[in-house]
């Protein structure tokens, strides 16, 4: 028998977690997010896994039968989430506010009876038995009480060898607090009331840093709550409600109008209009009837559909989604590992100019609980959290933005390189086209009208499955024309089709056709016949009687968007080439109508990559757009590989960003919003920096000879003051218009 538990067990992994909140644990490193500071490593740690779907590791678990459980709290999305922001959030963020109102409530009275009090109001508070004593005691509460958060995290930051924030907090309360400590016992001048003001400050601190970032960094909490908590699913014939989490492949879902789609599927039945921004950005709802996809969260518009579910949990393309935002969260851009690099010279420098400014305070002859002091201050306004904070608070926010707007980021590398494009290198087929037959010009001859031309060939072509009769068929369509209904129905092998239409013989197909019956094709089209075949276009003929009545055009059909994306990309200064298999007549009449500064026709898929090395020995930075699929090579070669109409497929491995949706009008939004997080960035790393070039000499005493001294209390104000303004001006990121 199989005593295995499968509800519990135990697992030794390489884990990244917060030195301020241990309960955040993540697989990969990357920043907290609560607090936003840098995770880091803890090796061999034991991590419990329990039937909830995922741990804080964000690892699978499992249900007694071997299957993945989905729990709603526990579904993939849902993990994801708290993966992402941890099992306790908001928990902590409590604690740090219960923290401060009873350190505050402490250091009250030691302010209180502090010299400081008496020297700035001439007044003091009445003394009692052990009053001198009552500055250690409560002092002592707050240092172990209070400060003990930021003990423990200069204690996790030390063994991962890894110093920063709460080391330089770590050493600067532990300094005040054994000095005075020391001074109460030697008669020296204690450093009480500095200690519980700074500790009470920087809990409070910590807590308002703590819920701008935590409101910046609710990407997946967002994404999470996408997912409806039920289902209406039909089984037996009857439907019946039930969890998210007993939802399954294969099940057959009612989605009723105006209600969330549960999982991913394919509709079997019904038509109706479904609200996709939550995965495009397009707010117009998108046209659905039988046999069309469906994704998981988005909103069902007027009709009811009946939905086979085909994907669940993890498979879902929301959970897709959620997986490359978190990668792209993990990932780190050149800007973020500039700022890390800086955030531990800073760490170095704020410790040796805190030993350099004791030391020189005390050889100046200076007390020393002053001297202590200024090392405090010095500590507390060099800790390099808002730095650590500038880059990837912004980076998150616009991982978020790019996956509300239709496009995945999977490197953040790739969405940094987007703003250095100056040369947009577009597959044709697919992306600037549709990829699919369409009629682009109608002729008539012979009196007869061009309605008439359409009709009586879609009414043959209505009976054939192949792209050219779906076209005419299509155009026939959106004419508004009622078709005949064709008998004795013939196909006439390599040069079209006969049937008769009300006693009528009617043929249609091309220029083979009209050879076969010594047709010849009148002066007033034969021009633009021959002018359409040099560009690629297929033509084909109707005839009534044989006579012929007229003819049509049919070309892969050029994207509305196209238009506008290359004209907007050649306003913002960015040059468009187009790469393509076809002939140069067809590449040349493509690149003429949406006005391309280059192409390369004829060229196999293996050959994309050189046209894209050829574009860059010009010294021009290239950004490939193409499906992901014959074109990863060139994905890859380009310095910005972006995959184009990836729909529910969100796992290319070739593309640094992927489209959700074939418009290449979200070329420039990936380039503007590129260009956006760059100068967010480069603001927030001035608002990281810039305090400290003024406010570490005056917690130094640089300015003490005329009086000015920054005191620890405000040394800590200052800083927490410049995260929160980074974490702000972070979020205003969120209100930008692509």
């Amino acid at each position: 028998m199989n005593n295995h538990n499968h509800n519990s067990h135990e697992n030794l992994e390489t884990v990244y977690t917060c030195p301020m909140h241990p309960e955040i644990r993540r697989e990969s490193p990357g920043m907290c997010p609560e607090c936003g500071m840098n995770l880091v490593k803890i090796k061999n740690a034991k991590i419990k896994m329990q039937n909830e779907g995922h741990d804080h590791a964000g690892k699978k678990v499992f249900d007694g039968a071997g299957k993945p459980s989905f729990a709603k709290a526990s579904t993939f999305a849902k993990a994801m989430a708290d993966k992402s922001a941890g099992k306790h959030a908001g928990h902590s963020t409590v604690m740090f506010f219960r923290k401060f109102w009873i350190s505050l409530i402490l250091t009250i009275p030691v302010v209180l009876y502090a010299d400081i009090t008496e020297k700035i109001f001439k007044w003091s508070p009445p003394d009692f038995p052990g009053s001198a004593y009552m500055p250690l005691v409560f002092g002592s509460v707050v240092f172990f009480y209070g400060g003990w958060v930021f003990l423990a995290g200069a204690r996790r930051e030390l063994q991962a060898r890894l110093p920063g924030m709460m080391t330089l907090i770590g050493i600067a309360i532990s300094a005040a607090y054994f000095w005075s400590l020391y001074a109460v016992f030697a008669g020296e001048e204690t450093l009480f009331w500095e200690l519980t003001t700074l500790i009470t400050i920087m809990l409070l601190g910590h807590w308002l840093e703590m819920r701008a970032v935590s409101g910046a960094q609710g990407a997946l909490k967002e994404l999470s709550k996408l997912l409806p908590d039920t289902a209406e699913v039909i089984r037996h014939g009857k439907t019946e409600i039930i969890p998210l989490a007993e939802l399954r492949e294969g099940d057959m879902v009612l989605v009723k109008p105006g209600t969330k789609i549960p999982a991913d599927g394919t509709i079997v039945d019904g038509e109706s209009d479904v609200n996709e921004a939550m995965v495009t950005g397009e707010s117009k709802p998108v046209a659905k009837q039988k046999n069309d996809a469906v994704i998981a969260g988005t909103i069902n518009g007027d009709g009811a559909l009946k939905i086979k579910v085909a994907g669940i949990g993890e498979k879902t393309f929301l959970a897709g989604v959620m997986r490359l935002v978190a990668e792209a969260q993990a990932s780190k851009s050149r800007l973020q590992m500039l700022s890390d690099r800086a955030a531990l010279y800073l760490t170095i420098i704020a410790v040796t100019g805190g030993i350099i400014t004791l030391v020189a305070w005390l050889a100046a002859g200076a007390e020393v609980g002053f001297a202590v002091a200024r090392l405090v201050a010095v500590l507390v306004i060099a800790c390099p959290h808002a730095l650590g904070l500038a880059v990837p608070l912004v980076a998150s926010i616009s991982t978020t933005k790019a996956a509300h707007n239709g496009f995945l980021v999977k490197q953040r590398l790739a969405l940094e390189a987007a703003r250095t494009i100056d040369t947009v290198l577009f597959d044709k087929t697919g992306t600037l086209t549709k990829g699919e037959f369409g009629v682009v010009e109608i002729w008539n001859v012979n009196g007869q009208s061009k309605e008439e031309v359409v009709r009586l060939a879609a009414s043959l072509d209505a009976l054939s499955e192949h792209p050219i009769a779906k076209a005419v068929v299509a155009k026939a369509k959106e004419l508004g024309l009622s078709l005949a209904e064709p008998t004795k129905f013939e196909a006439l092998k390599g040069r079209g089709v006969k049937a008769y239409v009300a006693e009528t013989e009617v043929m249609v197909g091309g220029p083979a056709l009209l050879e076969n019956l010594g047709v010849t094709i009148p002066n007033e089209i034969s021009q633009q016949a021959e002018d359409g075949g040099k560009k690629g276009q297929t033509i084909i003929f109707t005839l009534k009687d044989k006579k012929l009545l007229g003819a049509m055009a049919l070309a892969d059909i050029i994207r509305e968007e196209s238009r506008e994306a290359i004209k907007t990309l050649k306003a913002m200064g960015v040059r468009s080439a187009m790469i393509t298999g076809d002939s140069e007549d067809v590449a040349k009449w493509v690149s003429q109508e949406l006005g391309l500064d280059e192409y390369f026709a004829r060229v196999l898929p293996q050959q994309k990559s050189a046209k894209v090395k050829e574009l860059q020995s010009r010294k021009l930075k290239v950004a490939m757009v193409g499906d992901g699929i014959n074109d990863a090579p060139a994905l890859t070669q380009a310095d910005l590989g972006i995959a184009i109409g990836a729909g529910t497929n969100v796992a290319i491995e070739s593309a640094g960003i992927i489209l959700v949706r074939n418009d290449p009008r979200d070329i420039v939004k990936i380039i503007r919003l590129s260009q956006m997080t760059y100068a967010k960035m480069i603001q927030n790393l001035f608002w990281a920096t810039g305090y400290n070039i003024v406010a570490l000499p005056l917690a130094a005493g640089a300015l003490a000879f005329k009086g000015i001294i920054l005191e620890p209390a405000l040394a800590a104000v200052f800083m927490s003051l410049s995260t929160v303004i980074v974490a702000i001006n972070a979020v205003l990121l969120r209100r930008r218009e692509l």
